[in-house]
């Protein structure tokens, strides 16, 4: 377990805190694994964290309370044998009359155990947000997770041949992934080649490999926590004409959105930068996905890149750009890179090279 989750997080307190009085609430409760990891630095797989404006303390149940311990420092460890009940009490025990949840991890069945006469309930919007941007902590296991990841993708290229299954490299990836230090995948490895490749999360299949197939890898390490996330597409064998100039598209696309991107603008302004390049070369329909998503504690978190997104990108973001081209029945080209924001412009975490590779 990383260091970097076994610190204090006093400024992240801070944030959450301001938040609650933005509210006006008594107590933030925090179900969210990912939300409760990153405040309190606990990563076992089952704890409430209750934050209030004096006490911080987490509910864990007897598998955890020693991890807990020494994972969450600065909090209170309360073990119960039922983590709701458990939860009940510490709030009628601290009169907390005002209560904040996440919109997006409570169930209706928690949020009713938790209702009762004099205790208002608040689903918050949001909180993830806390997360978005990245301390020098969190973008170095992020760093660390896309160089593991790098290196085990350009191990396995010599493997990369006619009749081997997608299945077949999407397990030595994640192999050589874990044996260079890697916690796990940071999802379940994409292999999908020749018409697959137009599908744009096509799980590795018993599909062997053919020459002339385009081949996407969309593949990411854990570190300390923290996800990588990078997508390649090659071709197996010299490349048609036709495919070159798709794969040259999406690159370009790429290149254009890191040229603009900043922080200060919209998800939807970071989006329009690849997409207008796509559009204007004929392929608009031919990208349905939004250009990229965040990356930290979540695979998928925010900020979004995308066409509906109003929410303007914070300095420290690191977020994926990954413009795509998909032709049913042909293929598809993905190219993603992972990044931080920064006022200068974006850096790169990963190092791959981005020309079109031949096998």
């Amino acid at each position: 377990m990383s260091t970097a989750l076994q610190v204090p997080k006093t400024e992240r307190l801070e944030r959450a805190r301001a938040r609650m009085d933005e509210e006006r609430l008594d107590a933030l409760v925090v179900l969210k694994a990912e939300n409760r990891a990153y405040l309190t630095g606990f990563t076992g797989s089952a704890g409430i964290a209750v934050l209030a404006r004096e006490r911080a303390q987490l509910l864990v149940d007897f598998r955890y309370v020693d991890q807990a311990g020494a994972e969450a420092v600065g909090w209170s460890v309360l073990r119960t044998s039922n983590l709701m009940e458990g939860l009940g009490a510490l709030l009628t025990e601290a009169a907390a009359a005002r209560v904040g949840l996440e919109a997006d991890a409570v169930t209706v069945a928690q949020w009713r155990t938790l209702e009762t006469p004099g205790r208002e309930l608040v689903a918050l919007e949001g909180v993830d947000r806390l997360r978005w941007r990245k301390d020098p902590a969190e973008l170095d296991l992020i760093r660390r997770a896309a160089q593991i990841a790098d290196a085990a993708f350009t191990e396995i290229l010599p493997q990369v041949r006619p009749g081997v299954r997608e299945v077949e490299l999407a397990a030595e990836l994640e192999y050589r992934m874990r044996r260079a230090g890697a916690e796990r995948a940071a999802f379940e490895t994409i292999v999908a080649s020749g018409p697959r490749s137009a599908l744009p999360h096509g799980r590795a299949s018993e599909r062997p490999l053919r020459r002339g197939d385009f081949v996407t890898f969309d593949f990411g390490a854990v570190v300390g926590g923290y996800h990588s996330d990078c997508t390649r597409t090659l071709v197996l064998g010299p490349a048609s004409a036709e495919q070159r100039t798709v794969y040259a598209l999406v690159r370009d696309a790429l290149e254009a959105a890191e040229a603009g991107i900043r922080p200060g603008m919209t998800g939807r302004a970071a989006d329009a930068l690849a997409r207008a390049w796509i559009a204007a070369a004929g392929y608009g329909e031919a990208f349905g996905h939004g250009l990229g998503h965040g990356v930290g504690l979540a695979v998928h978190e925010g900020p979004t890149l995308s066409p509906r997104e109003e929410a303007v990108l914070p300095p420290g973001a690191v977020v994926t750009i990954e413009p795509g081209v998909y032709r049913s029945g042909w293929g598809g080209v993905r190219i993603e890179d992972l990044v931080v924001l920064e006022d200068g412009g974006p850096r790169r975490l990963g190092s791959l090279p981005r020309e079109l590779l031949e096998l």
